[in-house]
Formats: C-alpha cells, sequence, structure tokens
C-alpha cells in the first residue's frame, strides 16, 4: 500500500517544479518508492474500496453501499488531483458581493401570498453529535428551552405555521447514522401535530488514517461510528436525489426548499424572503448577516468569476487569514440558512449533480490515531445555479447553539418560547445581546448543567466571564460586565439570590469594583 503521506509528498515536489522552485527531490523524496502518481493513490484507494465493499454480505445492502463508496472515491479523487494542483484562488481576482446581489431584509415584499406555502418544503440539517459539547448523541435532542429539544421546537414551528395557513408544508429531516435513532425517539412524540415529517439519511464515508492512506473501517458493517463520518452538510443533494424524496416533492408540485441547521432555532420559514424568490424567479438564496468578533472563521460570500461563491477560511491562502477576518473586508457572513428552485436542483442533479469545493478536515480520534475527512458545504453550491442571491437578515435569524455559551443565552431570560419560535424579551434596554464566555470547566454539558442550579437573570448583562472552579446558585443576577475568576486549587461559589452588577470576583473571594 503506497502511503498518503508519500503521495502528498510527491504532489508537493511535483508543484515546486511547476513553480520554478528547482528540479531537484530532497533526500526524502528521492527515496525508492517516493516518486508516485495521482494515479497510484486513485488506484490504491480504488483496491481498499473494493475489498470493503466485497465485506458487505447482503446483496441488497452490498448494492447500496457500493453507491454510496462511488461517491466517496469520486471525492477521494478530487482531493488528490486538487492536492496535485494546488489549485488556490487567485486573491486579487476576490470581489465583495455588490449591492445587486445583497439585498437588505427590510426591502423584501411586505405582502405576501400565503398559497405559495403549498410549493414550499422545509429541510432540517440534522446529521451532527454535539462532541465539543461532551455529547455523545444527536445534537438536536439537547433540551434548550423549557425541557424542549432543538426537534421539539423546529416540529412546534413547522406545525403552528400549518395550522395558522391551513397548508401543508412538510418538514424533511436529513439524519446520518449518528442520529437517526435519536431522531425517530424524538418524532415519535408528535404523532398528532400537524406536521407530515419526512427522514432521510445522509452518506456514511471511511476515515481515512493519515499516514497510510488505509481506510479505517475493514468490515462494511463495522458499527464503530468512530470509522465512519457523515461528509458534511453539502452532501444534502447527492442525498435528496439518491433517497427519492427530490424526485417527490417535485411530483407533490413542491417548487422550493428552505435548508438550514437543526442547532439554529432562529432558522424559522419567513414568508418575505420565499415571495421575494417566487417573484424573482432566483434559483438559490443565502442568508447572510453581519459578522462579529464571535465569527470571525466563519464563511462567506465573494464575486469570483462573475458568480457569487461561498469562501471558507480553508480555502483562504495562509497569507491573507487575517483579510479573511477582517470585519472591514467581509463584512458579511454565510448563516446556512439557504432557499433553493427545486425544478432547478433537479436539472442539475439530473446531468450529473455538482462537484462542491472539498473541506478537508483532520482529526484524532480516542485511541489516538490521526485520521482526515473529506466534507462539503451545502451554501457552495451557490456557484452552480443560475440566478443566485444573497439576503442580509437580522442576527435574530441566525441563533445557533455552538457552545455551551450559546446555550446560556438561549437558555435565559432574554428569550421566551412562542409557538416553538424564540421571541426576544422586549425588556432589554440594547439590541446587542451579551458576550459570554465561560472557561474549560463549562465545556461539557454535564459540567454545565452542574455548575448552574438555575440559569442566572442576564437582561441587563453586557458580558460575563468565568474561570475556573466556579458554581452559580438559584436566582442569580448578573448585570453589566461580570468576571469570575477561581485560581489554581480554590473554589467559588455565587449564593442563591444574589446580584452581581460590574463586579470583579478573584480566587480569594475579594470583590473588586470595575
Amino acid at each position: 500500500m503506497i502511503q498518503l503521506s508519500t503521495i502528498l509528498r510527491f504532489l508537493r515536489f511535483r508543484r515546486r517544479r511547476k513553480q520554478g522552485g528547482g528540479t531537484k527531490a530532497s533526500a526524502n523524496e528521492r527515496k525508492t518508492g517516493d516518486v508516485v502518481s495521482v494515479g497510484d493513490g486513485e488506484r490504491s484507494m480504488r483496491a481498499e474500496v473494493k475489498k470493503l465493499v466485497a465485506t458487505a454480505a447482503d446483496p441488497g445492502s452490498r448494492k447500496a453501499f457500493e453507491k454510496e463508496m462511488k461517491s466517496f472515491l469520486s471525492m477521494y479523487d478530487r482531493y488528490l488531483d486538487e492536492q496535485s494542483r494546488h489549485g488556490q484562488l487567485d486573491w486579487s481576482q476576490i470581489d465583495t458581493p455588490s449591492k445587486e446581489h445583497v439585498i437588505p431584509y427590510d426591502n423584501l415584499p411586505q405582502i405576501h401570498d400565503p398559497k405559495i406555502l403549498n410549493k414550499l418544503a422545509i429541510l432540517k440539517v440534522n446529521g451532527g453529535l454535539g462532541t465539543s459539547m461532551g455529547m455523545s448523541g444527536a445534537k438536536s435532542a439537547l433540551e434548550v428551552k423549557d425541557g424542549q429539544t432543538f426537534l421539539d421546537l423546529t416540529i412546534h414551528q413547522v406545525s403552528h405555521l400549518n395550522a395558522t395557513h391551513c397548508t401543508d408544508v412538510p418538514l424533511l429531516l436529513m439524519t446520518s447514522f449518528n442520529t437517526h435513532s435519536d431522531t425517530l425517539r424524538i418524532i415519535k412524540r408528535h404523532t398528532s401535530s400537524r406536521v407530515r415529517i419526512v427522514t432521510f439519511n445522509q452518506s456514511r464515508y471511511p476515515r481515512v488514517l493519515s499516514d497510510t492512506g488505509l481506510l479505517l473501517p475493514q468490515h462494511a458493517d463495522d458499527e464503530d461510528r468512530a470509522k465512519w463520518y457523515p461528509p458534511g452538510h453539502g452532501d444534502v443533494y447527492c442525498a435528496l436525489a439518491q433517497s427519492g424524496v427530490l424526485d417527490q416533492l417535485v411530483k407533490e408540485g413542491r417548487e422550493y426548499l428552505f435548508v438550514s441547521n437543526s442547532d439554529n432555532l432562529g432558522a424559522v420559514a419567513d414568508l418575505s424572503i420565499l415571495q421575494h424568490m417566487v417573484d424573482t424567479q432566483t434559483e438559490f438564496i443565502m442568508e447572510v448577516t453581519n459578522k462579529t468578533k464571535a465569527d470571525m472563521t466563519g464563511g462567506t460570500l465573494i464575486e469570483y468569476d462573475n458568480s457569487l461563491r461561498l469562501l471558507e477560511i480553508v480555502q483562504v491562502p495562509p497569507e491573507y487569514v487575517e483579510d479573511f477576518k477582517s470585519v472591514s473586508t467581509f463584512q458579511i457572513f454565510n448563516t446556512n440558512n439557504l432557499w433553493i428552485n427545486l425544478k432547478a436542483l433537479k436539472r442539475i442533479m439530473d446531468k450529473g449533480g455538482m462537484d462542491l469545493d472539498i473541506i478537508v478536515d483532520p482529526k484524532v480520534t480516542d485511541d489516538g490515531q490521526s485520521v482526515i475527512q473529506l466534507e462539503t458545504a451545502a451554501g457552495a453550491a451557490i456557484k452552480h445555479f443560475d440566478h443566485t442571491l444573497a439576503i442580509k437578515v437580522p442576527r435574530t435569524r441566525f441563533l445557533p447553539v455552538k457552545n455551551c455559551s450559546d446555550l446560556l443565552l438561549i437558555m435565559s431570560d432574554l428569550y421566551s418560547l412562542q409557538n416553538g419560535q424564540l421571541v426576544r424579551n422586549k425588556a432589554r434596554m440594547f439590541e446587542t445581546m451579551p458576550v459570554i464566555t465561560l472557561g474549560d470547566r463549562f465545556k461539557k454539558i454535564q459540567d454545565f448543567q452542574k455548575r448552574f442550579k438555575k440559569i442566572p437573570n442576564i437582561l441587563e448583562l453586557d458580558h460575563l466571564s468565568v474561570a475556573g472552579d466556579v458554581y452559580f446558585g438559584r436566582n442569580v443576577t448578573l448585570k453589566g460586565t461580570v468576571i469570575v475568576v477561581a485560581n489554581d486549587g480554590q473554589r467559588i461559589d455565587i449564593p442563591d439570590g444574589c446580584t452581581l452588577e460590574n463586579r470583579l470576583i478573584s480566587g480569594n473571594f475579594t470583590m473588586v469594583d470595575l
């Protein structure tokens, strides 16, 4: 087996030759067997995949698995080819989108025809685990407000939409092998809801060992989840087509699809955006919003080669990373709230689909093995559609929960629930939300829940920073800027009923006016 690291060394050597960096290889690159071609890498991986497919015992499941592995091979071949060409964007050709391509939300039509909802379907990308928050199951199964999970709230939203407008908007849930069982368990609680729920699985790809290029799973039926991965939300287009859901939606007369992440509680169906899509016959709309310090690494929208494109930080040459993070240069970022014309999508998929930009995601398994995952982003599809736009939406449409600091905001008195939708507390005097930074001891959901007897009242909070071994009692109120730091070996307990306003509490329990 030719090592993946060997292949990549050769590709780097070949690139240097093309760029005029000399024709002599280093001592390591001149070793016997190190000069290989991209074709060698492709053939080696094909042999690996062929062995893996052969282990599928059931003929019916083998056919489906073989089709899935063909898609994986196609992405892997593109990955090797891109590594050999080192195809980077020409930074000098990148432009921020023109005003014609980014429409302010306030400019959208205020008069809507509710009948257009009969042509809409809603899809939630629901394949992610909450591993960054210490969860082992589906992130969408996390209770986030009033004992309800992300999925519960989404189902309430769509059910209310249907009841209000006497329509039948279906809810599609793209699950992964990691989240499917949790999803079905929650759906069972809503059998009487006024919403038709359709689930379908995205692909399951094998992880690749970084040093050898070998596949981590050795058997098609290997149930060790750590050996497989779902290849990002960009897989939604293939999964829709291959599952037959896309054809079924078109057959039903559905023409528009609203896609968003399951952990974004601000992503609700919006009639103004839908009406604008219908009126302008736009094929693809990406919702963008103003970038803040919390969004420096988020994907942004650019104009390149006379079309709109999604630019992710992993695609940016190292020397331009700081430019990419600059709020003055790139003021907006992708919320991953996407509106798609289903007829246009079917046209593209029937012609062979679309090669989305590959995102290389290196990981380390629990047993210390370095692996790579090849993923794609759903927003990258924007360059494959004919008539595309971005709509600059208010921040209220982007309320993701990526960590426990985000969760604290959502669970607090800053928001209440109305028909499954988060509603901001009008009593808060400021439009901006508090900046919350919780230390490592609050990183896992179990620790977070243990350290807060009850979520504090933060209606008048501007900034909260917590580090060290800290516990909060019941009915705590935080105002202004509050910093709590427990030094090593010390513990701080914020007592029940305590009010902290513009305070610094250090490890020796001394309060200092700020």
